[in-house]
């Protein structure tokens, strides 16, 4: 769990505790009430554990503070949604997921993207996109729904043609060289990024393997605006929103973009890539 999101279940903890001491409970009395463990009780106002919906009612129906139910739930699933298993997340299939985001995208003025590995999803081919997905679909062993996982995936890509968007995006050469699909994908994935690096809406930088680095690379991330970072990790998705986060993951993409290279030596980077497969 992120340090944002251990603070915000801190604090919720906290506001359940002045709830039960509002109702002059001490924590032994709530147990006794509630059936539970008084250990229980430590944990959720700590912080230590995550308080279920049924938790909170129960908490509430024993605290006379039964107003607070609808609040407390929303405040609850927030935290749950700073850290989102994927295997909760693709509990469905890919499709949703991606349908999911196009609100998000539809919305946001100004992207920052960094990906040291593969390259970024609102730039793949159809083809690329698919075997990523076969990927994900086999490792998290969820329903496969490949085919309208792309077709939304595709969808997402009208931003990059329409409207005010801009597309901050730094690839590491690895991405270049990354083989997702095989031979035949990966030339095809390369011609696009040839196609796409002049468009007006999107800037499109490549960190040279030799490149000094100004800041370490780490784990692959979107910001949305100044409002919103979504951090991939292999088991979940992390959202950050709280201010001080945001700030630091606007200069980490700053130092990362001074590593970068654009317009032709971008593109030589791309060709060799592409040279390399053919």
């Amino acid at each position: 769990m992120s340090h944002q999101a251990q603070q915000a279940r801190e604090a919720f903890g906290a506001r359940l505790r002045d709830l039960r001491k509002d109702a002059g409970l001490t924590g032994r009395a709530l147990a006794d009430l509630a059936d539970w463990q008084l250990s229980k009780i430590s944990k959720i106002e700590h912080g230590k554990q995550n308080a279920s919906e049924e938790d909170i009612r129960a908490w509430c129906r024993h605290s006379n503070a039964e107003d607070q139910v609808p609040d407390l739930i929303a405040t609850v699933r927030h935290i749950e949604s700073m850290w989102l298993e994927w295997r909760r997340t693709l509990q469905t299939g890919v499709k949703v997921r991606q349908q999911r985001s196009l609100s998000l995208y539809r919305k946001t003025k100004v992207f920052r993207v960094y990906h040291p590995t593969v390259v970024w999803g609102t730039l793949q081919t159809a083809e690329y996109s698919s075997a990523a997905f076969r990927q994900m679909v086999d490792f998290f062993e969820i329903p496969d729904d490949i085919d309208a996982g792309v077709a939304a995936r595709m969808e997402r890509q009208q931003f990059l043609y329409h409207g005010d968007h801009r597309y901050n995006v730094v690839l590491g050469e690895q991405a270049l060289h990354t083989n997702i699909g095989g031979p035949d994908v990966m030339r095809g994935q390369l011609d696009r990024l040839l196609a796409s690096i002049s468009l007006p809406r999107l800037s499109l930088g490549i960190i040279p393997m030799r490149s000094p680095y100004h800041i370490w690379p780490a784990n692959a991330f979107i910001m949305f605006d100044n409002r919103m970072v979504m951090v991939e990790t292999y088991s979940a998705e992390l959202t950050v929103t709280q201010p001080r986060e945001l700030a630091l993951y606007a200069k980490a993409f700053a130092l990362l973009h001074r590593s970068a290279v654009y317009g032709r030596p971008a593109r030589d980077l791309i060709a060799k890539a592409l040279a390399d497969f053919n």
